[in-house]
């Protein structure tokens, strides 16, 4: 009884007083973006798919399935179903030219012209449309499969615009066409001497065709005055646009100028900079700034650690240097453009200050004379190349047995797939079948052991990461051709193509513990497809459009 009275005392006295409820125990919190229902492709060898990647503070803390993804998801979690499109890390693409993508998009665009008479066209439907004043300036032309066979000369622009000076730029970069007027502005005559690195093309009679490679184009630089800071940042925002629209993340960005630099950072603080940008500075330019040692902003959006070097010119324009003459144009063998003795302190300063070097070279002369000119630095210190991670931009013409040195030296070769789509319609012409062995050799520089990674070189190429992952991995044009020349044993699986772009593109911008890959810890950069690029038949690829972009967690681009 005694026990019993107790109890109810107890109880009665219980409920006199009010007990505060337990609170519940914190949990982690919640993600803030979540992603699931479509094939999703991590790029890492032991775990290759997922169903599911959740996103909290720029970063991905969760991989697997889709069970799991839902316990992340809280009520202010942004939910996006893929509807069946695929997922892989943020493309990279590791060489662009950024601010001409945005003069691409601004200016007269001839890419696509297939013939003179279209150029000829579309300059004078610009002029009547736009009334320009000055010079004319436009670019993107290639005479690769135009029924007239040869380069644009200035005769064909003073058809249409005899007055005014007109300067039209080859798709390449690496050569440009002037008219009669700006020649006449510009002072050149049939007595001018080209520029050391450059060559003045003539016709029969010793005259000046209009067509300046290399150097030479520095020649007309004078008549183009030059963009100022408002004219820059439209073209940047333009660029911009065009880069997540299809689906990059980020670009290796090419060939920049100091300047822009500081405006990009600047832009970047306002929150205007939708792309993660790796900048490598003009290398001639860049004593300032390597002076300074490597930098990048707060939010790591923007880093400048890497100058930009010319070996020699372009394939196309002959300028490409060659140990043996073009075979259809004897007694020519490019040019180098840069001397080893200018590159050479160049090079050790840049070791010294701890900046990646990335040096254009597409003739199989040039590509010996970069890695001499890498070995060379390095010899000191043979350890330095692995920690340099020193790049060949374009790597496109090599001798089998310069094959190897890529990866005794540590040094990445940057390719762009696509210039074997245009190339390689035109490049036995100027190479001959034999040298054709080491070009374009992706899969043999890999099997080799050295790093590749892919770009586009835009707008030099459209700079589409469609086009890029389909030459990768089919090596035929956008029309399903090969020719027996091609040498389709180049070709590369869909799991090394995704790493051109993925996670060797973040190993050569020294980025692999944050990018490149999609792992719980890194950083939130994804690209969502609308074809799944590993399944699908190779020309499905070209039809695929992105559906999403995302950098550190934040959705840059989403398809209607």
């Amino acid at each position: 009884m005694r026990r019993l009275a107790l109890a109810l005392s107890a109880t009665a006295f219980s409920a006199l007083i009010p007990i505060a409820p337990r609170a519940a125990a914190a949990g982690p919190p919640k993600a803030d973006l979540v992603i699931w229902g479509g094939p999703i492709h991590t790029a890492v060898d032991a775990h290759p798919t997922a169903q599911a990647v959740a996103v909290r503070a720029g970063r991905i803390v969760y991989v697997g399935a889709r069970a799991g993804a839902a316990a992340e998801v809280g009520p202010k979690t942004k939910v996006i179903d893929l509807h069946g499109a695929a997922l892989f890390p943020g493309f990279t693409d590791c060489h662009v030219h950024l601010s001409e993508i945005g003069e691409r998009e601004l200016t007269l665009n001839l890419e696509g012209s297939k013939s003179v008479a279209e150029v000829k066209q579309r300059l004078a439907a610009w002029i009547a449309t736009h009334h320009p004043k000055g010079v004319i300036y436009g670019m993107g032309w290639h005479e690769g499969g135009w029924p007239e066979h040869r380069f644009l000369v200035r005769g064909d622009l003073d058809a249409v615009a005899p007055d005014q000076p007109v300067i039209l730029e080859r798709a390449d970069g690496h050569a440009l066409v002037a008219n009669s007027a700006a020649l006449r502005a510009a002072g050149i005559t049939a007595a001018t001497p080209a520029p050391e690195g450059g060559q003045i093309l003539r016709g029969p009679d010793g005259q000046p065709t209009g067509m300046l490679v290399d150097n030479a184009r520095a020649l007309v630089a004078k008549l183009m005055p030059a963009p100022d800071e408002a004219r820059k940042i439209e073209a940047y925002h333009a660029a911009f646009k065009v880069e997540t629209a299809y689906g990059w993340t980020g670009v290796h960005y090419m060939s920049v100028d100091p300047a822009d630099v500081t405006l990009l950072e600047a832009m970047d603080a306002r929150g205007e900079v939708p792309l993660r940008i790796y900048n490598a500075v003009l290398g001639v330019k860049a004593g300032p700034l390597m002076a300074a040692g490597p930098r990048q902003t707060p939010d790591g959006r923007i880093t400048t650690r890497a100058i930009k070097l010319f070996m020699d010119g372009a394939l196309g324009s002959r300028g490409a240097a060659l140990f043996a003459d073009y075979d259809d144009a004897p007694g020519n063998k490019g040019t180098l453009v840069t001397e080893p003795a200018v590159m050479r302190p160049i090079l050790a300063e840049a070791l010294k200050r701890g900046f990646q070097v990335s040096t254009h070279a597409i003739g199989d002369r040039a590509n010996a004379e970069v890695l001499s000119l890498y070995e060379a630095t390095f010899k000191a210190d043979p350890a330095a190349g692995a920690r340099a991670r020193w790049r060949v931009e374009h790597a496109q013409i090599l001798r089998p047995a310069d094959i190897p040195r890529f990866h005794r030296d540590h040094v990445i070769a940057s390719m762009q797939p696509s210039h074997a789509i245009g190339d390689l319609h035109w490049a036995a012409q100027r190479l001959g079948e034999a040298r054709l062995e080491g070009a374009y050799a992706w899969k043999s520089l890999l099997d080799s052991g050295a790093v590749v990674v892919g770009g586009s070189d835009a707008p030099v190429e459209r700079g589409s990461p469609f086009v890029e992952f389909y030459a990768a991995i089919a090596r035929k044009d956008l029309n399903g051709f090969s020719g027996p020349d091609w040498h389709r044993e180049e070709r590369l699986t869909r799991a090394r193509g995704l790493k051109l772009f993925t996670s060797s593109a973040a190993y050569a911008r020294f980025a692999e513990k944050d990018l490149g890959t999609i792992e719980v810890g890194k950083r939130a950069d994804l690209s969502g497809f609308s074809a799944d690029f590993m399944t699908v038949p190779p020309a499905e690829i070209l039809k695929a459009h992105a559906v999403l972009t995302v950098v550190d967690g934040q959705v840059v681009y989403r398809a209607d």
